[in-house]
């Protein structure tokens, strides 16, 4: 995700967490995971199809290794279109477990496929690997950082392509595997598109994780919701009295705006339940950013705009040439269309709800009712061409300030163990859709 007000075409920031029960225990809770001295199941064959015991028998095994490969990626970010060391490091992790890798797709993407020994469906799994760059943190980082969790996202990734890939002679049909870079920059979910990115393994589903203010190890699924599009327009006002009328006509821009972002952990805290919220305060909104010009400037006024739901932006448009043709002088300019809203479908997202909920319990999974304003997400391109679900993973520790898991904040500091729960969940669920 990306700061709303970066030049770069950019979205995502705060992703709302549940302030609910802080989950207690270890990944023994985890999807599918047998209960302290459960015996097996009388008469389970040892070839049968991959379930929740299998998974978490096998990634027990690599939570250290996974936890050390988020902090080595932590140790070098690299930010939208620099991820050389990222996508080779994935590769290599890859080919080692006996994946089909291609590399170099749309980018520094990596795309690996995995094949099951019994025929079935292919589906596909999404993980982004770029870092946050300065202009995009709040708080005033000077350098690149992974806080948005892109590297717990590659490890989560990277793990569930390890784990299905030792359970391969269980598995049915295919996964495949798509490691995206440029995801901070609404670039390489396009890129990878554009270079033929299922041109070999064409899947009939896509998923993906993200990081959330949640507490650890609880899912968030969002059928029927998503996250906002943005659009952009600059009005360019003319006359000698320009700069001034361009002032107040941000303002007035500015004002059609019917949210702001969270300032304070109380403010974050009340995203948190409004997201959760039916019919709730942000299940329309507007989140606006006019730009007003200083003296020495010229003479406009630059607009980035979200809004919900997306057939809003119509309007939006209308609204504001209006107020910029009786500022008088002005002509408007709105990029061709707004980068599209990421709508997730809800037979989808219906099904990894029922999923996580006959594995993990009721109290583990929560839903999402209306978006984050403040965030946007390239994912949105894949969801315009394959069904698929966006989830949100809780990286909140027991006792941690909301500050510390929400996305693109200086004090982001994720709950390691949710890259465990992350792995768990995915691999039960990518090998339950295999089968249709």
């Amino acid at each position: 995700m990306s700061h709303s007000d970066s030049p770069v075409v950019s979205r995502r920031t705060l992703l709302g967490g549940a302030a609910v029960a802080v989950l207690g225990g270890g990944l023994t809770a985890a999807v599918g995971a047998p209960a302290a001295g459960a015996p097996p199941r009388p008469g389970a064959p040892a070839s049968g199809p991959v379930d929740g015991r299998a998974v978490h028998a096998v990634a027990s095994r690599l939570d250290r290794d996974l936890v050390e490969l988020r902090r080595d990626l932590h140790r070098h970010p690299e930010t939208a279109g620099e991820e050389r060391r990222t996508s080779a490091v994935v590769a290599r992790r890859l080919r080692a477990a006996g994946l089909e890798v291609r590399t170099g797709v749309g980018g520094h993407g990596v795309v690996a496929v995995l094949t099951g020994a019994r025929p079935g469906r292919t589906v596909a799994y999404r993980a982004d690997m770029d870092a946050v760059p300065p202009g995009d943190q709040f708080g005033g980082g000077t350098r690149p950082a992974h806080l948005c969790g892109h590297d717990l996202h590659t490890a989560v990734g990277v793990g569930v392509a390890q784990v299905l890939a030792l359970l391969r002679d269980r598995l049915t049909g295919s996964v495949v595997f798509v490691f995206q870079p440029a995801e901070e920059a609404l670039a390489g979910a396009a890129a990878m598109l554009d270079d033929d990115l299922f041109g070999r393994a064409r899947p009939a589903e896509i998923h993906a994780l993200h990081c959330g203010p949640f507490p650890v190890g609880q899912f968030v699924v969002t059928p029927g919701s998503g996250l906002p599009g943005q659009d952009r327009g600059v009005v360019t006002l003319t006359g000698p009295d320009a700069t001034a009328r361009a002032q107040q006509l941000a303002a007035a821009i500015n004002a059609l705006g019917t949210v702001s972002p969270p300032a304070t952990p109380a403010d974050l805290e009340r995203l948190v339940t409004d997201i959760q919220t039916p019919d709730g305060p942000l299940a329309e909104f507007v989140f606006m950013r006019a730009e007003a010009p200083d003296a020495a400037g010229p003479p406009e006024v630059r607009i980035s705009y979200r809004c919900w739901p997306e057939q809003r932006y119509t309007g939006i448009r209308e609204e504001i040439r209006r107020l910029a043709n009786s500022s008088g002088g002005a002509s408007v300019s709105f990029r061709d269309t707004p980068f599209p809203a990421m709508l997730c479908p809800e037979r989808e997202g219906l099904a990894l709800q029922r999923h996580l909920r006959q594995n993990l319990g009721a109290a583990r999974v929560a839903r999402l009712h209306a978006p984050v304003p403040f965030n946007g997400e390239d994912f949105a391109l894949f969801l315009d061409r394959l069904p698929g679900t966006y989830t949100f993973l809780g990286v909140r520790a027991p006792g941690a300030g909301i500050e510390t898991s929400a996305p693109h904040f200086g004090t982001f500091d994720p709950d390691e163990r949710a890259i465990g729960y992350g792995v768990r969940a995915m691999a039960g669920w990518l090998a339950r859709r295999t089968h249709g």
